[in-house]
C-alpha cells in the first residue's frame, strides 16, 4: 500500500496498520499455485463500481487475526504475471471468509489458514496500482518478504547457538562440562561462523534495499543462506542437547521445528538458487 497505493488508500489503511490497530495478511499462494505463483487461478471481474473476486488463497500467515488482505487475482486473459491484479480487501467485505486453519509443525504463534473468496465484492477504488500490475507488485513485495525471512532465520540460528552455549557450559558428562569436549566445541564454532556469515549477508541485502539499489539477487542469497543456516544450527542444537534436545523442557526442539519453514515460505531454497543462478548466468538481476 505504501509503495503502490493511491493517496486515498494510504490515508485509509496505513495509520491503523502502522499503529497496530489493524493487522494485514498477504494472499498470493493457492492450493495449485505455490512456487509457480504466477499461475494462480483466483479471478477478478469488474461489475459496475465493484470488482467481484472468486477463489481460494492458501497458507496465509495471520489469516485468522488479520483485518486487511492484499489479494492477487487474475483480472485479464493474459497468461502468467501480465493478467494479474492486486486488491486491498477487508475481511469484513461480504463474500470473504477464513477457510481451513492449518495445524503446523512450528511457528505456532501466528495462524496459517485459507482465505476463501465467494463472489466477494471489492470497491473499484480498492484496486492496488493499475489493472495487470499485480505480477510486478507481487515480485517487488517478495524481495522485502525474503529479507524479513532472512532476518527471522538469523534470529532462530542465534537462539540455537545461545541455548547450545549455555547447555554446553552447564551439562556435565565424564566428570566435566561437555563444552570442554572438542566435538562439541567444533559444532559451536561452526554455528557461530555460519551465523555471522548469514547475518552479514542479511545486513548487506537490507542496506542495498534501503539505498534503493537492485537487491533481488542479494536478498535471495541472504534468504537462502540464512534459512539453511537456521535449519543446520537448530539440528546441531538438538544434537548438543542430546536426549534433552528432543523434549519440550528445553527450547532446542522448538528452534528445530520453527527453522524448517524458513527454507520454504517466501520462496523455497530451490527457488532462491534459481533466482541467484539466473543472475550469475547473465539473466535478470
Amino acid at each position: 500500500v505504501l509503495k503502490f497505493g493511491t493517496e486515498a488508500q494510504k490515508r485509509r489503511y496505513l495509520p491503523d496498520l502502522a499503529s497496530g490497530r489493524s493487522l494485514g495478511c498477504y494472499c498470493l499462494t493457492e492450493p495449485s499455485a505455490g512456487s509457480d505463483a504466477m499461475s494462480l487461478r483466483a479471478t477478478a471481474r469488474l461489475d459496475g463500481e465493484a470488482w467481484v473476486l472468486n477463489g481460494t488463497k492458501a497458507f496465509v500467515t495471520n489469516a485468522v487475526e488479520a483485518d486487511i488482505c492484499i489479494i492477487y487475482a487474475r483480472s485479464g486473459p493474459e497468461p502468467g504475471a501480465r493478467g494479474l491484479s492486486a486488491f486491498i480487501v477487508e475481511k469484513a467485505f461480504a463474500g470473504v471468509r477464513v477457510g481451513k486453519v492449518e495445524q503446523k509443525l512450528g511457528i505456532k504463534c501466528s495462524s496459517t489458514a485459507e482465505i476463501v473468496l465467494e463472489d466477494a465484492r471489492v470497491p473499484r477504488e480498492n484496486l492496488l496500482g493499475e489493472p495487470g500490475l499485480g505480477g510486478r507488485i507481487a515480485l517487488a513485495t517478495l524481495d522485502g518478504g525474503r529479507l524479513g525471512i532472512a532476518a527471522q532465520a538469523v534470529g532462530i540460528a542465534r537462539a540455537a547457538l545461545d541455548a547450545s552455549r549455555t547447555y554446553a557450559r552447564e551439562r556435565k558428562q565424564f566428570g566435566r562440562v561437555i563444552g570442554e569436549f572438542q566435538a562439541v566445541q567444533w559444532m559451536l564454532a561452526d554455528m557461530a561462523t555460519r551465523l555471522e556469515a548469514a547475518r552479514l549477508l542479511t545486513y548487506r541485502a537490507a542496506w542495498l534495499r534501503q539505498q534503493g539499489r537492485p537487491h533481488t539477487k542479494e536478498t535471495s542469497m541472504a534468504k537462502l543462506f540464512a534459512s539453511e543456516t537456521a535449519m543446520w544450527a537448530a539440528h546441531k542444537a538438538v544434537q548438543i542437547h542430546g536426549g534433552y534436545g528432543y523434549i519440550q523442557d528445553y527450547p532446542a526442539e522448538r528452534y528445530f521445528r520453527d527453522a524448517k519453514i524458513t527454507e520454504i515460505y517466501e520462496g523455497t531454497s530451490e527457488i532462491q538458487r534459481w533466482v541467484i543462478a539466473r543472475s550469475v548466468l547473465g539473466g535478470r538481476p
